[in-house]
């Protein structure tokens, strides 16, 4: 199967060498093609001036489809939703319990703010309010690994234009970035 160029992105800033690379491919847990990576990526940008946090996950769509469905028990459909509303609403639910922020110390709250479909990945995006300054953030991340033990979940945190990343791979869940 060849991956397409989405996915291809994703394995290199991930640190995979996909070229030949030796390595299991299983098939996917709803049946369907093989499917070598399951990563997730989270930006958290610092905005100053606005005093907030803006948080976006990328989310491939099927991989999210299927944690949707295990959570809710019921098919789940994100590239055509009967009610976008309620679509939503399972979006920002199980993110909302899949990733946790702490600013200095203190525990945020993430406000969802919209998800929208892109070719084979969901974005959604939330805020957090009232972050004057932001010294160290704490986060626990453990989005689709209730589905998935080979997910890679990649965080991208940028204060101040300086720009930090970091990698949780299955059953690490939290790391802390400090600047």
């Amino acid at each position: 199967m060849a991956l397409s160029l989405v996915k291809w992105f994703l394995a290199v800033i991930a640190g995979f060498n996909i070229a030949g690379a030796p390595g299991p491919v299983d098939s996917h847990p709803s049946g369907g093609a093989p499917h070598p990576l399951y990563i997730s990526v989270t930006e958290i940008n610092h905005n100053a001036k606005d005093k907030t946090l803006e948080i976006s996950c990328k989310i491939f769509t099927n991989d999210f489809e299927t944690a949707l469905a295990k959570t809710t028990h019921s098919k789940v459909d994100l590239s055509d939703p009967k009610d976008k509303k309620t679509m939503d609403k399972l979006v920002s639910e199980y993110i909302l319990k899949h990733l946790q922020l702490k600013v200095d110390g203190r525990p945020v709250t993430l406000v969802f703010a919209g998800s929208e479909k892109e070719t084979d990945a969901t974005w959604s995006y939330f805020q957090v309010n009232n972050i004057a300054t932001v010294k160290r953030i704490e986060l626990m991340n453990n989005l689709l690994y209730d589905s998935f033990e080979q997910e890679i979940n990649i965080v991208h945190v940028t204060v101040g234009g300086d720009r930090k990343s970091t990698r949780l791979n299955y059953p690490v869940t939290g790391a802390v970035i400090e600047f």
